[in-house]
């Protein structure tokens, strides 16, 4: 056997034992990545109630929507966030803590609230991280492994990677151009076929996806590797997830007041409520008209007074903006890329499952021939 082909033989081996060993784990997670692409509309489809509007007009004032959250939650929920819509159309969304025992992770469980920006009228309330689409990012993002599910996912994007590399290599043609490797033909199966053209076609557009999704989940990695600056430590301890003020000292009109007081021309995004602390802190969402991004805006609860705003993009320091990290976001779900790379992700999330299952079968096929072979005459 020539050097060339022990090579060949080696990356056949990896190639094939990535895919049959890692094929239960790579298809949910190919799978659920291609479902995401759609998951406005799925939301939209699955949960049409909550985006029945009267009107694009948000008219009333933020109290109105809060004390129709507060309404909806009852003794269920605390009220922790409103969220204003972006878009035309689309409802006033409400957070609530959920009172009790917190979820996975300690991380506090919560309630949403949809509410008519033009009436001020409750749409619908639901604990979202039990519905159909956060059930789909969580396994996309963590396979549902506690703790150390984000990197386990990031090691398979690895393998994946791997495996579009090899596969490339293994589908490049050793005696012909390479115009004849796209043809159909390159082998008496029509499995075997399949899985050439199929593979080849989504080849980079997956390995792109598998690298973004690396990044994504290794991100204090990708960020020293691209030198970027690292965010603020996430805190550690009970205070990682305080609980929200039970009665503030402003009310939340006085907060956005105060806040926008330093930009009068930026439309408020979000208004997050203060929680327990050293310094109870509202902090407001103010986009400008041009601006890529909000800027948060931070009001002291016991004093209405205005720290320094920071940068969301920004990381510690105030250095540097982190453009990159938003952009491996965008490319990996596909958000604000057009259709064309959308339907490509799609595709390229399906294509794993095709591969993964004509990959085993032919080499189930090839374990009965070599079987056969060494059976006695």
């Amino acid at each position: 056997m020539t050097p060339l082909a022990r090579l060949r033989r080696f990356w056949l081996d990896v190639h094939l034992w990535l895919g049959v060993g890692l094929l239960v784990a790579l298809i949910p997670l190919s799978v659920t990545g291609s479902i995401l692409v759609w998951h406005d509309q799925l939301d939209r489809a699955l949960y049409a109630q909550r985006y029945e509007t009267t009107g694009p007009s948000v008219s009333r004032p933020i109290h109105d929507y809060s004390q129709a959250a507060r309404a909806a939650f009852g003794e269920r929920a605390q009220l922790t966030q409103i969220r204003l819509p972006q878009e035309a159309g689309d409802p006033v969304v409400a957070v609530g803590r959920i009172k009790g025992e917190p979820g996975p992770g300690g991380r506090p469980r919560t309630l949403n609230a949809w509410i008519d920006p033009p009436t001020a009228r409750v749409l619908d309330t639901a604990e979202t991280a039990r519905g159909f689409t956060m059930v789909m990012h969580r396994l996309h993002g963590s396979l549902l492994i506690p703790d150390i599910g984000r990197k386990v996912v990031g090691w398979l994007g690895w393998a994946m990677f791997v495996s579009c590399v090899t596969g490339l290599w293994l589908w490049w043609p050793r005696h012909a151009g390479f115009l004849k490797g796209l043809r159909w033909h390159r082998g008496a199966s029509t499995l075997f076929n399949l899985h050439h053209l199929v593979g080849f076609w989504v080849c980079i557009p997956l390995a792109v996806l598998s690298l973004t999704g690396v990044y994504i989940s290794f991100p204090q990695t990708s960020r020293a590797l691209f030198g970027l600056p690292q965010p603020p430590p996430r805190q550690q301890g009970p205070g990682r997830f305080a609980p929200p003020v039970p009665q503030p000292k402003l009310t939340i009109a006085q907060a956005v007041a105060a806040a926008r007081a330093t930009a009068p021309d930026a439309a408020v995004v979000e208004v997050n409520l203060p929680t327990r602390g050293k310094e109870p802190t509202w902090r407001v969402g103010l986009k400008a008209p041009g601006a890529e991004r909000p800027k948060t805006v931070q009001v002291v609860d016991a004093t209405g007074q205005v720290k320094a705003g920071r940068e969301a993009d920004r990381g510690a320091g105030g250095g540097q903006a982190d453009k990159i990290s938003p952009l491996m976001r965008r490319i990996h779900d596909g958000a604000e890329m057009g259709i064309l790379w959308q339907a490509i992700i799609f595709v390229g999330g399906l294509a794993p499952a095709l591969l993964g299952v004509s990959g085993v079968v032919m080499w189930l096929r090839r374990q009965a021939r070599q079987k056969a072979l060494r059976r006695p005459a």
